[in-house]
């Protein structure tokens, strides 16, 4: 309340100097990284084209997933893309759509109900906020969290999105988004398949 920050050796700064901290950090980072390095351009554009096959199809399917749609999940994969390319701290970084996003976001997508500009918003304010986690050092804590937390977490969002995509499986959309109408269609939908889709998508799975 005293308009100050502390970063992690708890020295309090000023709003007008923690801006100048996180600016000169990041003209520091972008004079070392090497952008125009084409001393292994094949091996560039053989990874851009992999990463590229492998990134599609997830978000084509993840924006599907969260309920914004799939061009929605296009765009942020191409955006998302660029940005850590342009920004990241490593010359082998990889970056892509995941899966704990997409139930994150969809669960933001629907308290929000899908109005477009609150989403935006909510997205650009997690992005500042992680700009912020990377400017204080915080993400060294994240070795604090014991091991079954972090699995429980994983495999909770497996299940969430095995759920979320079972009675389509069978050909079936859930009469609304979230969880609970996801897993209140399955029934109906396991009782009354649609083969056509079913099919497809057994082998799509195999």
């Amino acid at each position: 309340g005293n308009g100050e920050a502390c970063d992690q050796r708890l020295r309090c700064v000023t709003p007008t100097q923690f801006w100048r901290i996180a600016m000169a950090n990041t003209d520091a980072a972008l004079k070392r990284a090497p952008y125009f390095d084409t001393s292994n351009l094949r091996g560039d554009i053989y990874g851009g084209l992999t990463a590229g096959v492998v990134a599609l199809p997830l978000a084509l399917a993840f924006g599907e997933a969260s309920g914004a749609g799939p061009i929605a999940g296009l765009w942020g994969a191409i955006f998302v893309g660029f940005f850590a390319a342009l920004f990241g701290g490593t010359g082998s970084q990889v970056s892509g759509p995941t899966g704990p996003m997409v139930v994150v976001f969809a669960g933001v997508f629907a308290s929000l109900t899908g109005n477009p500009a609150l989403v935006f918003a909510a997205v650009v304010l997690a992005g500042i906020l992680q700009i912020l986690f990377g400017v204080f050092k915080l993400g060294q804590y994240i070795r604090l969290v014991p091991y079954p937390v972090v699995s429980g977490f994983m495999s909770g969002i497996g299940v969430i999105i095995i759920a979320l995509q079972l009675s389509r499986l069978f050909g079936h959309e859930p009469d609304g988004g979230g969880t609970i109408p996801a897993l209140t269609a399955i029934p109906g939908a396991v009782i009354d398949p649609n083969w056509t889709a079913l099919i497809i998508g057994l082998i799509t799975l195999g």
